[in-house]
């Protein structure tokens, strides 16, 4: 079942007393699960998630439901902690997990999932995305803050993000000695730059190391498919390029100066969970 309902509170009432009443295509439980869900939201300014099923709303309070049985019912592979830093901290987002939710729900997001592991004590923000299919290292500031200092060194492009991805066929050398890519994207100027890491010549396939200079949507993606060598497992760019093991594309480091330390660090992905492992 999928249904969209806004319900307005006609005076003081329980928030799931108001949708068992507005909502009776839905049961208390399940009303109860897409609350916890994050699927219910509360027209207030900023708009939130109402995830409290007694919370007391007063008359003309306005809650939102987007339910979706297909969505709410999914899971998917727990993120791994990298580093606690504190003011941030890195963490490994597995493929299939959204980097944050919607109004459908964000359950399955890393956002929440960060939010929960530290039991709500401190306040999230999530500085850069990765697509649902792929997976690798993303950044969480825990104040406004660092947010903002991280916000910027995002904009001044002082953040380097390395990629590692599986692309269809073998590279000519005249297509792997320049290794950029300078195709606009949405009417903007955008650079890729890559270089070879393994090649397997039985699958006709190879494996890359890819530095995203600037951070058009899909920019990797979009960038191989019009090469000729659309990432593997990538379900919306490129022909024949299907992948048992799902999208070949995962962020494998970040560096950059702690905007706190004033020091260059630098993360990387444990080998254990790295594609290229994965697939071996």
């Amino acid at each position: 079942m999928k249904l969209i309902r806004t319900v307005v509170a006609p005076s003081s009432v329980n928030a799931i007393d108001l949708l068992v009443q507005q909502v009776p295509e839905l049961s208390k439980g399940r009303l109860k699960d897409a609350m916890a869900k994050g699927a219910v939201l509360l027209n207030s300014k900023p708009q939130k998630r109402l995830r409290r099923a007694q919370t007391n709303l007063q008359a003309g309070q306005q809650l939102q439901i987007h339910y979706d049985d297909d969505i709410l019912q999914r899971s998917c592979t727990a993120p791994t902690l990298i580093s606690d830093q504190q003011q941030y901290s890195v963490w490994f987002k597995p493929a299939g997990m959204l980097s944050q939710g919607n109004e459908w729900g964000d359950h399955v997001s890393l956002l929440r999932s960060v939010e929960q592991h530290f039991s709500a004590k401190r306040p999230v923000f999530l500085l850069h995305r990765l697509d649902r299919e792929a997976s690798g290292l993303v950044l969480i500031a825990h104040s406004k803050p660092s947010a903002a200092a991280f916000s910027k060194l995002i904009a001044e492009h002082k953040i380097s993000k390395r990629y590692l991805i599986k692309v269809k066929g073998v590279l000519a050398d005249n297509v792997l000695q320049p290794g950029k890519i300078e195709l606009a994207l949405d009417g903007k100027a955008c650079l890729t730059q890559f270089s070879l890491y393994q090649v397997d010549f039985e699958a006709q396939q190879s494996w890359l190391e890819v530095d995203l200079i600037s951070g058009r949507k899909h920019q990797i993606r979009r960038h191989f498919a019009a090469l000729g060598h659309p990432v593997m497992g990538d379900p919306e760019y490129g022909e024949n390029n299907k992948n048992s093991t799902g999208l070949a594309l995962q962020a494998v480091s970040l560096s950059f100066v702690c905007p706190k330390a004033r020091h260059s660090v630098s993360y990387t992905l444990p080998e254990r969970l790295r594609l290229l492992a994965v697939s071996a």
